[in-house]
């Protein structure tokens, strides 16, 4: 069998078979805000010619989101699209002098949402924490003022997505069986709490990879 289909094949089958841990699956309908908790499985690979990027599936290895970044890293705009390919977010690293951020762009195909605004912003907060491994960063909602929505925490292996008050609201940490094992560094957890926005969360996350270079 072809290495690449024999992956593909391995990692569908990994998704799929660990599909009774959550508690439902995404609608078919355009709602990506569910009641309940959502479980996800990221593999940082794009099917497409086998490149750069992430593939997401729900816990029924259904795909949901994509990013195919063929050949190229450290891009600095990337495009998360729904399984059908349909631009969601566009994803742009403004690199200024000293500091920088990320702009997200939300697609509407209606005309509501103005492609030329970005609809939230990504800042690092420059704060020495004693013997704290961990980089924290703002998220701005609306770029219409400076009011965090949220803040990330991003550490080596893990991301954690909490509100104003701190409460989590969404997490990724490396992919791990039933049994205790710990599957690649490519295979990511992605759980989001219920009444939250889970295509945010994944342009989040995609904000994430892209610090780590790693889309």
């Amino acid at each position: 069998m072809d290495l690449i289909l024999l992956e593909v094949y391995i990692y569908t089958f990994l998704v799929s078979s660990s599909s009774s841990s959550s508690s439902s699956s995404i609608n078919s309908s355009n709602s990506y805000v569910s009641p309940r908790r959502e479980i996800f499985t990221l593999w940082m690979k794009s099917l497409v010619y086998h490149g750069n990027g992430c593939t997401v599936y729900d816990s029924k290895g259904q795909i949901v989101y994509r990013i195919d970044n063929y050949n190229i890293k450290r891009s600095k705009e990337v495009h998360l699209m729904d399984s059908n390919g349909r631009v969601l977010f566009s994803i742009r690293n403004r690199k200024v002098p000293v500091f920088g951020h990320w702009d997200g762009y939300k697609w509407s195909y209606d005309e509501v949402t103005s492609k030329e605004l970005p609809w939230f912003q990504v800042k690092k907060i420059h704060k020495v924490r004693r013997g704290d491994n961990m980089s924290y960063y703002n998220v701005i909602l609306g770029c219409n003022s400076e009011a965090s929505s949220y803040n990330i925490i991003l550490g080596t292996t893990s991301i954690k997505i909490v509100n104003q008050t701190g409460k989590l609201v969404a997490e990724v940490k490396q992919k791990q069986a039933s049994s205790g094992v710990l599957f690649g560094n490519d295979v990511l957890t992605l759980v989001v709490e219920p009444h939250v926005d889970h295509s945010l969360v994944m342009a989040l996350v995609t904000v994430c990879g892209l610090i780590h270079h790693r889309i």
